[in-house]
């Protein structure tokens, strides 16, 4: 089969791979309908996580089923599924209380390397969410969305209690933010705020449902969302990007008693933990669990209450994934589908 590999920051090649067997007899694999480059793929294409030789990329997925393994019972060949970044078995303590990316027996997808033409999935019955039939092609950007970007999105705005309501403030306006915001206008919030400096993505944005858009950053954006909330600060802010000035424009932008989601894969940042006890703001977050909102997700795109599809704003072959990284990493994309 053919597959993205990094081989050093910024050296991507699509190359043959070997095709993906299984392994463990709780194992599926997949036919690829579509993949996609994420913004946390930037992290070592860009040089701020080691690369350690050759590394196969990607990590979200959509796809066909060919093959199962001898125990698997709830997913069957023929079936289009939709799978998170971490596979988990579904069934031990930690993904019952709904935190399947801390499984007992977690695998991460991106170990595996879902930007390709197939992909071995373990633990196949706890991972896969089956649609309910084959769907029609323009749905498979925003099913394949769900795999990540969405339910991630969604996880934030969760963690963050926005709801009826609530005013939301949203740090980050890549796919996560901008999904975020989505989430947290299906969960009933009353505002939301997204923070984006970017024309395109503020659109999205308030396609998405935002209210207002913030363009300030750091202590000016703090003092904005102060501005727009009587001096008080929002309910409930997402952080989706994962750096020290993010983190702290979230905590510093929520008010005492407030909640903040933070999903983005963080680098470089150190909270004070006197900051933390006087700013009497919650804080939660981490790997989002995806496969807990995922049949949630997929019953919302199917019915075509939603369309979180539309943050792919860039669509390439398989065969040209290295511009892909190259647009999202230059800020011309916000987020690059791969067709197969």
């Amino acid at each position: 089969m053919r597959g993205a590999v990094l081989y050093a920051p910024g050296d991507i090649r699509v190359e043959d791979r070997d095709d993906p067997k299984l392994i463990e007899p709780t194992d599926a694999i997949l036919q690829l309908s579509a993949t996609c480059v994420c913004g946390s793929d930037l992290w070592p294409y860009r040089g701020v996580e080691p690369v350690d030789g050759p590394s196969p990329m990607g990590h979200e997925y959509a796809g066909i089923v060919q093959e199962v393994g001898s125990e698997v019972t709830t997913i069957k060949p023929g079936q289009f599924v939709v799978g998170s970044f971490w596979a988990s078995d579904n069934t031990c303590p930690i993904c019952q209380a709904g935190y399947q990316s801390s499984c007992v027996q977690r695998v991460l997808m991106g170990t595996i390397g879902t930007q390709a033409e197939l992909a071995r999935v373990p633990l196949a019955d706890g991972t896969l969410v089956a649609t309910p039939d084959l769907p029609p092609d323009d749905l498979i950007p925003s099913l394949l969305a769900a795999s990540d970007v969405l339910g991630t999105g969604w996880f934030a705005a969760v963690a963050a209690q926005a709801g009826p309501g609530k005013t939301v403030a949203v740090v980050g306006d890549g796919a996560v933010g901008l999904l975020a915001a989505l989430a947290a206008s299906q969960l009933g919030a009353e505002r939301i705020i997204a923070m984006s400096r970017h024309q395109p993505r503020q659109q999205l944005a308030r396609e998405f449902g935002a209210t207002d858009i913030v363009e300030e950053r750091g202590d000016d954006g703090v003092a904005r969302i102060k501005e727009l909330t009587g001096g008080l600060g929002a309910h409930s802010v997402v952080e989706a990007v994962g750096t020290q000035e993010s983190m702290l424009q979230a905590i510093r932008s929520t008010r005492p008693g407030g909640h903040v989601g933070y999903v983005g894969v963080a680098h470089g940042v150190e909270l004070s933990v006197e900051e933390l006890f006087f700013s009497a703001v919650h804080l939660h977050g981490g790997p989002a669990p995806v496969r807990r909102f995922l049949p949630e997700l997929i019953d919302l795109i199917w019915n075509r209450q939603i369309n979180p599809g539309k943050v792919f704003d860039l669509e390439l072959p398989l065969e040209q994934a290295a511009e892909g990284y190259k647009a999202m990493d230059e800020r011309r994309a916000i987020k690059t589908l791969l067709t197969i």
